[in-house]
């Protein structure tokens, strides 16, 4: 009989482990985080792509599904209100908002700007971190090639922001364990 050898099995399995992409491994939390998604309805099957991205992306960043609660509100300017609401209660560590914002005019840079002006305010009232994935669009026209577009790159803010959310989360953990160390001044 022709049968492979042990050592070409052995080749076989590490060439095919080569192929492979490697996964990239993702440092874990001391404590547990629990994060709230707050995304617009407006366009909401094109949020609905950041969320997804997001919670993919948070789960190999070892924030279980069963970790984040989502929040729907009507729009984009109704964001903020909730997410200080929530930064409030102290039960999550992050925050996220997404919403999209499209009006043709000028009007949807003035709604976006004070949108993430007010995320910010909340962040620094409340110490608790906030991240924005809304975003603009100056054309209103609603083809199925725009809406593709925004899919396709909702999704891929979905991934940063939850690979920035991990980070600072991250970040945060060690600075805070340095303060209560007496490593780093609380001020």
């Amino acid at each position: 009989m022709n049968q492979p050898s042990q050592d070409a099995e052995a080749d076989r399995s590490e060439a095919d482990k080569s192929e492979a992409p490697e996964r990239p491994t993702h440092p874990r939390f001391a404590k547990p985080q629990r994060v709230a998604f707050v995304q617009s309805a407006w366009h909401r099957d094109v949020v609905a792509e950041c969320r997804a991205a997001f919670i993919a992306e948070a789960e190999a960043r070892h924030i279980p599904r069963t970790a984040i609660d989502v929040f729907e509100v009507p729009g984009s300017f109704e964001i903020p209100l909730h997410v200080q609401i929530l930064a409030k209660t102290r039960r999550y560590t992050a925050i996220v908002a997404a919403g999209l914002v499209v009006d043709g005019g000028v009007t949807h840079e003035h709604i976006a700007d004070t949108v993430i002006r007010a995320l910010m305010d909340v962040q620094l009232r409340t110490e608790v971190p906030v991240f924005s994935a809304i975003l603009t669009s100056q054309e209103s026209e609603a083809t199925q090639a725009r809406i593709d577009f925004f899919k396709t790159h909702f999704a891929a803010k979905g991934v940063e922001v939850a690979e920035a959310c991990a980070n600072t989360l991250l970040s945060l953990e060690r600075l805070r364990g340095q303060v209560a160390a007496g490593i780093v001044a609380s001020g």
